[in-house]
């Protein structure tokens, strides 16, 4: 057993794991954060999406050792400090960017990354960065409707689905 420390959400966490404990078991289990999924364990899917020292890292795919002495975000962090829904996460609400929603904290952490780097992103740029992340039930226009209405694009003329 390791003792690993790191700030998720914020608040420093202080926790002992085995040399194989995946982030994702260790957000889940050891911290209660269920928010970020496991869809796959292979990469493939990006419902673990998460932030490491502002990178995306897919949870799945990290040791929660590696996290030492990291700053981590997960899906729960991402509300408003008054715990309202961020503007990402209020779009997606308002434009149904989500269907039984096992996928969408991993879209919203991966909006948010491609919104940090490029803040009016067009429909291809969108479609492109969301490369890594599966949605099963959408076919992904209403998520990219709303990514495009939280960089503050008129999406009025785009025809949900």
């Amino acid at each position: 057993m390791t003792k690993v420390t790191m700030t998720v959400n914020g608040k420093a966490v202080s926790k002992e794991v085995s040399g194989n404990t995946l982030m994702t078991e260790f957000l889940r289990d050891a911290l209660h954060l269920t928010g970020t999924h496991v869809g796959c364990d292979t990469s493939q899917c990006g419902a673990c999406v998460i932030h490491v020292d502002g990178k995306s890292v897919k949870a799945c795919t990290m040791f929660a050792a590696e996290a030492e002495g990291a700053e981590v975000v997960t899906i729960e962090g991402m509300a408003n400090p008054d715990g309202s829904l961020s503007v990402i996460q209020q779009a997606f609400q308002d434009h149904h960017g989500l269907q039984c929603g096992f996928c969408t904290p991993g879209m919203v952490m991966t909006a948010a990354k491609l919104l940090e780097e490029n803040p009016r992103p067009s429909e291809h740029e969108i479609r492109d960065y969301l490369e890594g992340n599966i949605c099963r039930c959408t076919g992904y226009h209403n998520i990219v409707k709303a990514i495009m209405a939280a960089s503050g694009q008129d999406v009025s003329g785009i025809a949900a689905e």
